[in-house]
């Protein structure tokens, strides 16, 4: 059997009123880079090239934050829901067998996770897979309504839903993997007869069981890395995770973090065994700590090199520099190259 060809499309064109901001939603950074570039290197991770980002409010912009990136850039000249969004990008997946589809919003998803949707989607042949998850507090996301057997029927949004829809804690992710095919013909049947009178791309899940054709749930968890960032305090919670998983991958190669909840390494950044790391230590850009570097609280570097047992005196502050094998760099220390 031919390996299927797989392309991305990334809904990254809505305004994001909730963060209460100026700026686009996706461009918000959080853990080093704006959050859509954190959705573009867990869909390359997961071996998915150039995919499509759909594009609208603040376009030049988004676009000028993805010249990095090899991606398919497809205009959504007006705003008219998730569906019209994913049919926008038809010509761009003119060459796919598989679509998977996510926002731009989601920065915690995993690129394991996507590899196993995708690995489940294909065993089970399915012809649409939908991710979903379980909240205590759903309040805001689109219900999954099964059958007695805990097949999905559809999927009905949280201003559709009826009281009884409400109380359902299985919520839609907003990830699907689908054929091609049946996803381009089904979002045209899609209408607009909701409270928001635009084409829900959640419509879809309906149509493939009215056609009787094979639908699966993909279901993860646990349900932060796969929710989407939607105000200023949801943004602080996803870096906050992001640094952790960081700070816990370099905990388990041999590096030593105090207090792994104030301490921020880029991704960037390289730190061999033995190193330590007080509180409030902050790693920017691209550094490289040798073995047995010790950072005192508060140290700030910057695109620096630090030889090995060099220790580096809290509350110093370096750019650019490069400190000897063995150095002491007093406290206070600023030294901006």
């Amino acid at each position: 059997m031919n390996k299927p060809a797989i392309t991305a499309v990334i809904l990254a064109a809505g305004k994001g009123t909730r963060m209460k901001s100026a700026q686009a939603k996706v461009l918000h950074e959080l853990y080093c880079k704006p959050m859509l570039h954190h959705v573009l290197d867990a869909v390359a991770a997961a071996g998915i090239t150039q995919p499509a980002v759909i594009v609208g409010h603040q376009r030049e912009q988004v676009l000028a934050s993805l010249q990095n990136y090899r991606v398919n850039p497809v205009v959504q000249e007006e705003q008219l829901g998730t569906g019209h969004a994913v049919l926008c990008a038809e010509t761009a997946c003119a060459a796919a067998d598989l679509i998977m589809i996510l926002c731009g919003d989601t920065p915690l998803i995993r690129p394991e996770t996507l590899r196993a949707m995708i690995e489940q989607h294909q065993k089970t042949q399915a012809v649409l897979t939908l991710m979903t998850t379980e909240l205590d507090n759903p309040f805001g996301y689109g219900r999954i309504i099964s059958n007695d057997t805990g097949h999905v029927l559809r999927i009905v949004e949280q201003k559709d839903a009826d009281e009884a829809q409400r109380a359902i804690r299985e919520i839609n992710a907003g990830i699907y993997v689908a054929q091609a095919d049946f996803l381009f013909a089904a979002l045209r049947q899609v209408g607009t007869n909701n409270s928001q009178g635009e084409v829900y791309l959640t419509d879809i899940v309906g149509i493939a069981v009215q056609q009787g054709v094979r639908v699966e749930k993909f279901v993860h968890h646990p349900a932060i890395d796969v929710l989407g960032v939607n105000s200023r305090v949801e943004l602080a919670q996803a870096h906050a995770a992001l640094q952790l998983r960081r700070n816990h991958e370099l905990m388990l190669s041999g590096v030593t973090i105090y207090s792994p909840e104030t301490v921020l390494v880029s991704p960037a950044s390289t730190l061999e065994q033995d190193v330590i790391l007080q509180a409030g230590v902050q790693i920017k850009g691209r550094c490289a700590l040798a073995t047995g570097v010790i950072l005192e609280s508060g140290v700030v570097l910057q695109d620096c090199t630090v030889g090995s047992k060099a220790v580096i005196g809290a509350h110093s502050v370096l750019r650019g520099c490069t400190v000897r094998e063995g150095e002491h760099v007093p406290p206070l220390t600023k030294q901006w190259v």
